[in-house]
């Protein structure tokens, strides 16, 4: 868990973890039984699906959708039972139950959230775990396709190539194995967003389970509640089991590139001057540069998807970016499907085989990121102090910033069209990362602090008023909720703002409307209006 930081974190820590223990031992004490009644005469199948804590497959099943290893520690807060359905009967079984009873409720589709608030909670609660929900439609002729929220993105990703012959995709993360269902929720972008926007821009329908326990569709659910779900996280709102998304085009060939130049090689010049073309270039080019330490170097590695052959790339780049000097053996052309394959891991190998998307069970690792918006370029100078960041900590400790490009659609959207706001006006995304395997504290420490101080310097040069986040880079440091009582609207927009400027308001309202009890809650989910506690 993330350490607290106030007074004594290890201590803290400790209280809070037998806090937990003690009030798990007091619900099964006086509810368990309570529970399981009531799930089996709400649903005649659920029985099957249910893990307890004295169950022998429970700490399989809880570890198995938790990607980010940092929350499969043991001193994580354990849920008192875990559900893993195959029917939404079992699912609105588990809200009803889980209300009466007074438990709160995590949803968990892909597991990757940073704050891991989708495994481990401060108070009593269930895991309703979507790795059942998987299926996928597409629909080649209509260019639409339905997609379950515990369907990853590289299975996604794998069946609109198959049945569209490699015509059309769907514009979400190049990380495959990711979870729709937080993906879309909160937005969710990759390679294509130049061209075709976020992923949430494409969704036309979906199918989720309120507060009461009801079936909704976009036509039950309302056009209010079907725009909050459509980039504010969704948990919020209720539990989201499936999407309809509109497909796009993809041409039959696309080319990528991964160029790395050091600091000898001028790279600081290079990712400067990338700065000033990175949302103006054309919509098809996406440039997106990584930048990390390398013994004694920096190495900015710019990488590449372009939606077209090498032969129409090359006179653009030498149009738009000729520093970098790109040629054509430094490109490789594809089909889009293999270009996901590829940017997952920046290899070229003799051939590339997609079936890895449905067939690879992904490594699992200890990770940390944070996200910031940068609308003016950063000086050569600030980019050069940072540098000293990375060459202060011991070379095992491995992290990097990620430079995420906009412009090109991405500025045609109006910021209230969906929750997510960060639109024209954005240069690009920079994304603050670190990843290690070593199970230490001390490791973790090293990694959280990098991370936190690359942050920290850069706060002259993103945004500022608010210093906007994305909630898909969920920041438990830039505010929470209450633990114990109402959060007032005023409380949560300090961290609200920050991922949904003026689009914050809007989301209470919904809130207000459809969850007025807060029964969808966690660290920073959207409060409701409360009219003894909140000022009109």
């Amino acid at each position: 868990m993330k350490p607290h930081n106030f007074l004594c974190p290890k201590i803290v820590s400790l209280i809070f973890v037998l806090l937990i223990k003690f009030q798990g031992v007091a619900f099964a004490a006086e509810n368990h039984e309570n529970f399981l009644k009531c799930l089996s005469l709400q649903s005649d199948t659920i029985a099957k699906v249910i893990y307890t804590q004295n169950n022998s497959s429970y700490s399989s099943v809880l570890k198995a959708s938790i990607q980010n290893l940092i929350f499969s520690s043991p001193p994580n807060p354990k849920p008192l039972f875990i559900i893993t359905p195959f029917h939404v009967s079992e699912i609105q079984a588990a809200v009803k139950c889980s209300k009466i009873n007074g438990l709160q409720i995590r949803v968990r589709s892909g597991g990757h959230d940073h704050e891991g608030l989708s495994s481990i909670s401060d108070v009593p609660f269930i895991i309703v775990d979507l790795v059942n929900f998987s299926e996928i439609s597409v629909d080649a002729e209509a260019k639409t396709a339905w997609v379950q929220s515990g369907a990853s993105l590289g299975e996604l990703n794998y069946r609109i190539a198959e049945k569209s012959q490699n015509l059309l995709a769907v514009p979400v993360g190049t990380c495959p194995g990711v979870g729709v269902g937080g993906h879309f929720s909160g937005g969710g972008y990759g390679a294509l967003l130049r061209k075709y926007g976020m992923a949430a821009d494409h969704i036309v329908d979906a199918h989720m389970i309120d507060a009461k326990g009801r079936f909704l569709t976009r036509e039950s659910m309302g056009e209010d509640l079907f725009w909050a779900i459509r980039g504010s996280g969704g948990s919020s709102f209720g539990i989201i089991v499936s999407w309809k998304i509109k497909l796009v085009a993809v041409p039959p060939t696309v080319t990528v590139f991964a160029v790395p130049r050091t600091l000898e090689q001028n790279a600081t010049r290079l990712l400067h001057k990338w700065q000033y073309i990175a949302d103006r270039v054309h919509e098809d080019l996406f440039i997106s540069p990584f930048l990390y330490r390398a013994n004694s170097t920096m190495v900015c590695l710019f990488t590449s998807l372009f939606l077209g052959g090498v032969d129409r790339l090359l006179p653009l780049m030498q149009q738009s970016f000729p520093e970098l000097g790109l040629t054509k053996e430094d490109c490789s052309e594809m089909s889009f499907i293999e270009s996901i394959v590829y940017l997952d891991g920046f290899e070229i190998r003799e051939s590339i085989n997609a079936d890895v998307l449905i067939n690879e069970r992904f490594v699992k690792r200890f990770f940390i990121g944070k996200a910031d918006f940068v609308t003016v370029p950063i000086p050569v100078e600030a980019l050069e102090g940072a540098y000293d960041l990375f060459y202060e900590e011991d070379p095992q400790t491995y992290g990097l910033l990620v430079f995420f490009p906009y412009g090109g659609k991405m500025s045609e959207i109006s910021e209230s069209e969906i929750p997510f706001p960060h639109r024209a006006g954005n240069i690009y995304t920079l994304l603050y990362y670190a990843e290690w395997q070593d199970a230490t504290d001390e490791a973790y420490q090293r990694h959280l602090n990098m991370v936190r101080k690359l942050f920290n310097y850069m706060t002259p040069y993103v945004t500022k008023n608010p210093r906007a986040a994305y909630i898909n880079n969920r920041d438990l440091d830039i505010g929470t909720n209450n633990k114990l009582g109402h959060t007032s609207v005023q409380e949560a927009s300090v961290w609200g703002k920050k991922y949904f400027k003026n689009n914050f308001y809007r989301l209470v309202q919904v809130k207000t409307m459809v969850d007025p009890e807060d029964f969808f809650r966690n660290e920073q989910s959207i409060p409701p209006f409360n009219l003894v506690k909140d000022e009109l």
